[in-house]
């Protein structure tokens, strides 16, 4: 005998309830999973949960509103998704700038403590310019 299936913890198609009092889902493409976020109704989350079901061309019967007829309807409807890979992405963007940011912090520490070494290097690129003029 199998064990009965869990029931859905809101009124919506792929909606779980948080003890926070907020919903999110996740509809699973191919081989990844897609969050969508945490939502502060269950309405909100599952005009998402339609959206995503339609750019991966699911069954209308699985999704939760039936008074969206096309796709375009269903994104007006519903806020953008991010994947797991846009994720990624973002949060490596932020380590970069975030380590942009320190090197500047610390190329301008070095510049006021050793104004030599900038006025040095300055001079050496100097050169290098007028040498290109003159070559």
């Amino acid at each position: 005998m199998m064990p009965p299936r869990r029931r859905p913890s809101s009124d919506y198609h792929g909606v779980r309830a948080w003890p926070s009092g907020r919903f999110d889902a996740e509809i699973r493409s191919d081989d990844e999973r897609i969050r969508l976020g945490m939502f502060d109704t269950a309405h909100e989350v599952a005009r998402a949960y339609d959206a995503v079901a339609w750019r991966l061309d699911r069954s209308r019967r699985t999704m939760n509103f039936h008074d969206v007829f096309t796709r375009e309807q269903a994104e007006m409807l519903a806020p953008p998704v991010i994947t797991r890979e846009q994720q990624r992405r973002q949060r490596e963007l932020e380590q970069r700038l975030l380590i942009a940011e320190r090197d500047e912090a610390m190329r301008l520490e070095w510049a006021r403590c050793f104004p030599e070494d900038v006025a040095a290097t300055e001079a050496f690129y100097a050169q290098k310019e007028e040498e290109k003029l003159f070559d």
